[in-house]
C-alpha cells in the first residue's frame, strides 16, 4: 500500500521543479494578479520600439513590455545605439540579459564582483609609455573585451557593465531581459540601475506624470527627445544614479574623497547627464597588442578562457565566476550548426557552448535564410522565442492551440516578434537580401519539434497513423514523410 505514495511524492517533486523552472509565475504570489489568461493571445504583432530616449551620444529604444505577448513571454527588450566615441554608462539589471551586437565595433567590460584586476600596468614598459601616457602607474582594472557585429554577450543579474564605441560608425546592440527568470527576485517591471549620470526611465512612457499630449504623441510614434526634455525642463528630477540616494557627506566618507567629488558622483554638478555620453578626449584602457582580426581575437579569447577552466572544479567564486566565458561569436558562417547550400544556415548557442547560460536559463540562435528559403514549421517545447530581424524580410505565420492563425504578416528589418511556447511558427524569406535574424529563447538548451524535414514529427509516425489521421492514401503518407530531405532550413519548391 505504500508504493503509490512513494511514487506520488517524487512525481510531485518533479512537477514542482518543472513549474518553478518553466512556469513564470508559479512560485511568487506577487505575480498572481497578472497570471490568469496572460498567454491567451488572439493576435500577435511584429513591433517596432515604443519608447525612445535621445541621449548625448546615442539612443535607447525599448519595446512596451506591457503588451500581451511580452507579458506572456515574461521578457523586455531594448535596442541601444551608441555613436562613435560614445560611452554607455556603467549599469546593471535585476534580471538575466543577453546582448547581441547587430552592427559596429567597440569595447565592453563586465565588472565581476570579488574578482581580481587582471589588467595592470608594469612599470618601465615601452608599450605602456606609448599607449598609456598620462595614466598613473597604479592604473589597473578587470578585463576589457573587444566586441563587434555577430557577438553575443551574457550578462547575469546585478553585474555592472559598460560599452564604448571606439569605431567610426554607430554601434547597435539588441538586448533581451528575462524578467520572468527565477534569478529575478523583484517584480516583472524591468529596471536598469545606473552608477553614473541622471538617466531617464527606459521602460515606461515618461513615468506616471506624462501629459495626455505626450502620451498621444508616443502612441503615434513620436517620442520625446533628449533635447526636448532638456529644454522644457521635463524629467529634471526624473531619475538619478544609485549613488544619488546617499547623503553627500556620508558618501564622501565612505569613498574617502572630498565633498566636491562626492557631489560629482551624485550627479549634482550636471543634472542633464544622460545614459550615453560623449567621451571627451582620448578614451584609454589596458589591453594586449592588437595584431589580429575581430574573429581571431574572439577565438583566442575563447581558447584562453577554456584553458583557464581546464582541470578546475567549481569550488569557489573565483573559479566559477571570474573565469567564466560571457561572450561568444555567432557571426561566423564556418561554425554553422545547420547548413543547406540552397537555403541558408543557422548558428545555435546554448549552455553546452556557454555554461553560464544554464544558470541564466537562456539561449539564442542566429540564422540567415536565402530568398524563398523556408525555416521548417516547428514549435519550442520548453521556451518562448523572441525574434529580432537584423536585415531583409520574411513572411511569418504563427498558429495557436485552436489551429487559429494569430500572426500572418511580413516582418522586416528592425522589428521584433514573439512566438509563445508550443505555438507553431513558419517563416519564409521574401527578400533578395534574404532574411537574417537573432532569436532569444527562455531556456538554456531549447529543443524544437519540426513539422517538415528529415527530423520532423511526421517522419516519426507510422504510415497508418497518417493515413487514418488525414484520410490519405499510403502513397500520400509516404510523400508526407519522405518528400523533404533537408533537416531545418528548407529550399523552396516555388518562387511565390
Amino acid at each position: 500500500m505504500a508504493k503509490p505514495l512513494q511514487l506520488a511524492i517524487p512525481l510531485c517533486l518533479v512537477l514542482l521543479h518543472v513549474l518553478s523552472q518553466y512556469g513564470c509565475l508559479a512560485a511568487d504570489p506577487q505575480f498572481e494578479p497578472i497570471k490568469q489568461n496572460q498567454c491567451q493571445i488572439d493576435q500577435l504583432q511584429a513591433r517596432e520600439p515604443d519608447i525612445q530616449i535621445e541621449c548625448e551620444a546615442g539612443r535607447i529604444e525599448s519595446w512596451d513590455h506591457y503588451q500581451n505577448d511580452f507579458q506572456c513571454a515574461g521578457v523586455a527588450a531594448q535596442r541601444i545605439t551608441i555613436e562613435p566615441n560614445g560611452l554607455h554608462l556603467p549599469s546593471y539589471t535585476h534580471s538575466p540579459q543577453l546582448m547581441y551586437i547587430v552592427k559596429g565595433w567597440g569595447v565592453m567590460m563586465t565588472a565581476l564582483p570579488g574578482c581580481p584586476e587582471t589588467f595592470e600596468l608594469s612599470q618601465g614598459s615601452e608599450q605602456v609609455q606609448e599607449e598609456r601616457q598620462g595614466f598613473d602607474d597604479l592604473e589597473r582594472h578587470q578585463k576589457v573585451r573587444f566586441i563587434g557585429e555577430g557577438d553575443i554577450i551574457a550578462i547575469p543579474p546585478g553585474i555592472v557593465h559598460w560599452v564604448h564605441n571606439n569605431g567610426n560608425s554607430s554601434l547597435v546592440a539588441v538586448s533581451l531581459l528575462d524578467i520572468c527568470n527565477d534569478l529575478n527576485q523583484l517584480d516583472r517591471n524591468p529596471r536598469r540601475f545606473y552608477l553614473a549620470g541622471n538617466p531617464e526611465d527606459e521602460f515606461n512612457r515618461q513615468g506616471e506624470d506624462i501629459s495626455q499630449e505626450d502620451e498621444f504623441n508616443q502612441q503615434e510614434g513620436e517620442g520625446i527627445s533628449y533635447e526636448q526634455r532638456r529644454h522644457s525642463g521635463q524629467g529634471s528630477n526624473y531619475n538619478n544614479n544609485i549613488f544619488a540616494g546617499f547623503d553627500t557627506s556620508l558618501l564622501a566618507d565612505a569613498l574617502n574623497v572630498d565633498i566636491e567629488t562626492a557631489m560629482k558622483v551624485h550627479g549634482q554638478i550636471d543634472q542633464q547627464r544622460s545614459q550615453i555620453v560623449r567621451v571627451e578626449g582620448k578614451f584609454g584602457f589596458l589591453h594586449p597588442p592588437i595584431k589580429s582580426s575581430h574573429w581571431q581575437r574572439t577565438q583566442q579569447e575563447q581558447k584562453d578562457e577554456q584553458q583557464g577552466l581546464q582541470g578546475r572544479h567549481d569550488n569557489g567564486l573565483g573559479e566559477s565566476l571570474c573565469n567564466i566565458a560571457l561572450k561568444q561569436y555567432l557571426g561566423d558562417p564556418r561554425r554553422a550548426d545547420i547548413y543547406t547550400p540552397q537555403a541558408g544556415r543557422i548558428n545555435i548557442l546554448n549552455s553546452n557552448d556557454m555554461p553560464i547560460l544554464k544558470q541564466m536559463s537562456l539561449s539564442a540562435e542566429t540564422g540567415f535564410l536565402y530568398n524563398n528559403a523556408i525555416y521548417s514549421p516547428h514549435w519550442n517545447l520548453l521556451a518562448h522565442e523572441i525574434f529580432y530581424v537584423i536585415r531583409g524580410s520574411a513572411r511569418v505565420q504563427v498558429v495557436n492551440d485552436n489551429g487559429e492563425t494569430i500572426f500572418d504578416d511580413e516582418v522586416r528589418q528592425g522589428q521584433l516578434f514573439i512566438v509563445p511556447q508550443n505555438h507553431a511558427v513558419l517563416q519564409k524569406a521574401i527578400d533578395n537580401q534574404g532574411f537574417q535574424y537573432i532569436a532569444f529563447k527562455t531556456q538554456d538548451n531549447a529543443i524544437i519539434n519540426t513539422m517538415a524535414g528529415w527530423t520532423s514529427v511526421l517522419r516519426a509516425l507510422p504510415d497508418d497513423v497518417l493515413v487514418n489521421a488525414y484520410q490519405i492514401s499510403q502513397e500520400e503518407a509516404r510523400m508526407l514523410k519522405y518528400n523533404r530531405q533537408e533537416t531545418l532550413v528548407l529550399s523552396s519548391s516555388s518562387s511565390s
